[in-house]
């Protein structure tokens, strides 16, 4: 009786578990059928969108008239130097808060950890005039900036770092190595796991950024690809099948991504669910 209960259950969840899945699949299942429907379908139903005759040629056409491509390589280099600086900056201060005695390291960690509970559209208008009085606005400075200090970054960095033997550190600096020795030969060797983690976790974050490209640039060839697509829908007669086939483009990276990084963005999501 146990085991059939047990049953029951385990089917129920699995059933569930689809469901859900199928609900979270559905806005890229919907997109896809749209990006291959020809341009200018009337749409009757919801139906409409799934049904024949398909095309492919939307794709050459986006990547040849429209600006998409210089839109990606914008998406790539923002979201790259992005990531690269962001894991710099987190690595570096968690080490230093964590492993280097100094006054003030636990006020800096404190002002670290309350980041976190400061909405990020709270930051926007502050982040605004600062940049604009810095001149970064329309600029691929001001796209980049300021996404490297993440709070998220430093808190889960800084929890991995505490829990490294402080034996290692000891011996080095018996042998006469300094911190920056210590810093690249033994904690970046063995962070590696949770330095992959924060290196998704902040592409992802950058590569869908909206908010702030859409108050920072002004000029369109500075567009990433979620400001672009957008200019593409036509206000009087709306038309959907062009700007699905860029979203189909736009997701490409992430999907590729999270299927080889599944474990690190899971571990990175659920890190972040414990520490906020």
């Amino acid at each position: 009786m146990r085991n059939r209960t047990k049953t029951i259950q385990s089917n129920l969840i699995s059933a569930l578990s689809l469901l859900i899945a199928l609900i979270m699949l559905s806005p890229i299942i919907w997109g896809l059928f749209c990006s291959i429907q020809y341009e200018g379908k009337q749409f009757h139903n919801v139906f409409s969108w799934f049904t024949p005759p398909y095309t492919l040629q939307n794709y050459p056409q986006v990547l040849l008239k429209t600006g998409v491509f210089r839109w990606f390589c914008n998406s790539l280099i923002v979201a790259v130097v992005t990531t690269a600086l962001s894991v710099l900056v987190s690595t570096l201060a968690a080490y230093s808060i964590a492993h280097i005695s100094f006054k003030g390291s636990g006020f800096f960690y404190f002002y670290f950890l309350i980041g976190i509970l400061v909405p990020s559209e709270a930051t926007i208008i502050p982040l605004f005039v600062l940049m604009s009085k810095l001149k970064l606005i329309d600029s691929y400075s001001g796209l980049i900036l300021p996404s490297v200090a993440s709070s998220m970054n430093f808190v889960i960095t800084y929890s991995f770092f505490r829990s490294l033997p402080r034996e290692l550190f000891e011996a080095v600096r018996i042998d006469g190595g300094g911190e920056w020795i210590i810093y690249t030969k033994v904690v970046l060797p063995l962070s590696r796991p949770i330095i992959a983690t924060i290196a998704i976790m902040s592409f992802i974050a950058s590569w869908n950024n909206y908010i702030w490209p859409l108050l920072c640039v002004f000029s369109e060839k500075l567009y990433t690809l979620p400001i672009g697509i957008p200019t593409l829908i036509k206000i009087e007669r709306p038309d959907f099948v062009i700007p699905m086939c860029i979203n189909m483009v736009a997701s490409l990276p992430m999907i590729i991504l999270y299927l080889i990084f599944e474990k690190q963005i899971v571990q990175g999501i659920s890190t972040g669910g414990i520490k906020g």
